[in-house]
């Protein structure tokens, strides 16, 4: 239980990999001309082209973690569509060879010092740094959800703990209040929470308990998504299928001894409900790394602070920052790590010329939005919640090829791909697609 409670207080989003040839626990003092913090997806892809622009012999990446997962395939694990086991690799599988993997955690960031300091007590020094530590899960922020997770009918796909609770509290369901939430927090794939609502569904028509549930959205938002072209969309669905939204309800508490669930409502402060449920999936507050949060780098929430076209950092021009630990005001989505990755790679090059950055991150993210265990409405939109799609067709619609780009495709283009610095999204073949117009 203590292990497990130390788990949820601080679980990086960001779990990452390992490396065979050149790992070390460091010692002395390290120096090094680029230095990578977190082995997530952001971390990985940048590493490995860093490696390629400036040699693996300078480029160093630190990250604790013994594996990397693929974590936008666990929406298909809760679902029971996918094994859990097919999300991981070991860390030392996705490291570029020959670069220095620090295998400690980050424990301080002195950008005044240009120095990183480790939990074994190590510094290292750096010419430039990339900060790609991801975001923190805080299920303890949630009275009574740790002990609820070790309840057989409360699932998080936000975990490769808690994961496949998920698929065994769907499993076990028998009647009542199915109920999904969304809190009150900054998230990583803000559409996760509502599509294992959609697949929960699907499962229990499948299996004939459906008349027996009442399925229940429980979201801190004002809106079910932001980009209302697949809003609209979404709301359909939602109708269709009988299926209860509740805007500005926020979780606060579990009483897993009674199954039961407490909502604050956020338009009226100090009014809660409490609903009984048969089956509890829990998307748990987020916040910034703690380690970018007690530094220089970050902004007044505890966000790494970056130019938002360039994703160079505000202050500290030898800084970057990629993917979940930023500020950047887009959804945190592995999609828009590509899209960074090919922009923070392009202002790279031109800082280390003494050029000034011209290539500009308009904000792309993608959400493949699962509907059914064969659907996917496939949503793709800007820094101003605007579509920006790649297919000439309307994504909006619920698709049967946007699903097996989702589970089949995708992964394959994240191992292959991404990792390797070499997919940097979809924006030169959105351009091809459309014949060049917008």
């Amino acid at each position: 239980m203590a292990a497990l409670r130390r788990l949820w207080r601080c679980h990086p989003a960001g779990m990452a990999a390992s490396h065979l040839h050149t790992s070390s626990a460091a010692s002395a003092k390290q120096h090094y001309k680029m230095l990578v913090l977190g082995g997530g997806s952001g971390g990985i892809t940048m590493s490995a082209r860093m490696k390629r622009m400036l040699g693996a012999e300078n480029v160093a990446v630190v990250e604790p973690s013994e594996m990397h997962y693929y974590q936008p395939i666990w929406t298909l694990v809760g679902a029971g569509a996918k094994s859990a086991a097919s999300s991981g690799r070991p860390t030392a599988s996705v490291m570029p060879s020959g670069v220095k993997w620090v295998k400690s955690s980050v424990q301080e960031i002195n950008p005044d010092t240009n120095t990183v300091r480790t939990d074994d007590g190590t510094e290292i020094s750096y010419e430039y740094l990339i900060v790609a530590l991801g975001l923190q899960l805080h299920f303890e922020r949630v009275k009574g959800l740790v002990e609820g997770l070790e309840h057989p009918n409360v699932g998080s796909n936000y975990s490769i703990h808690t994961v496949e609770k998920t698929w065994k509290a769907l499993q076990n369901f028998k009647e009542g209040n199915a109920v999904f939430t969304f809190p009150n927090t900054p998230v990583k794939c803000p559409g996760a929470p509502q599509k294992i609502m959609y697949l929960s569904d699907a499962f229990l028509r499948k299996t004939g308990k459906r008349s027996k549930a009442n399925i229940m959205y429980n979201t801190s938002l004002p809106v079910l998504f932001g980009c209302k072209k697949y809003a609209d969309s979404l709301w359909e669905i939602v109708k269709q299928r009988d299926l209860h939204v509740n805007l500005r309800h926020n979780l606060i508490e579990v009483r897993p001894d009674k199954n039961e669930a407490v909502f604050e409502n956020l338009d009226k402060p100090g009014e809660t409900k409490v609903v009984e449920y048969g089956m509890l999936h829990v998307t748990p507050p987020m916040g910034p790394s703690s380690v970018v949060k007690g530094s220089p780098l970050a902004d007044e929430a505890g966000w790494l602070d970056l130019n938002k076209e360039t994703l160079q950092h505000k202050r500290f021009p030898n800084v970057f920052g990629i993917g979940d630990c930023t500020n950047l005001p887009t959804a945190r989505t592995a999609a828009a790590v590509a899209a960074q990755s090919g922009v923070l790679n392009k202002t790279i090059k031109q800082v280390l010329k003494k050029e000034k950055p011209d290539m500009k991150y308009n904000g792309y993210t993608s959400c493949p939005l699962v509907t059914s265990y064969n659907t996917v409405i496939l949503a793709e939109f800007d820094y101003n919640l605007q579509p920006l799609e790649t297919f000439p067709i309307n994504q909006a619609k619920e698709r049967r090829t946007m699903y097996h780009m989702k589970a089949d495709l995708m992964p394959q283009l994240y191992w292959h791909g991404l990792l390797k610095g070499r997919w940097g999204g979809p924006a030169p073949y959105r351009k091809l697609l459309h014949l060049g117009m917008k």
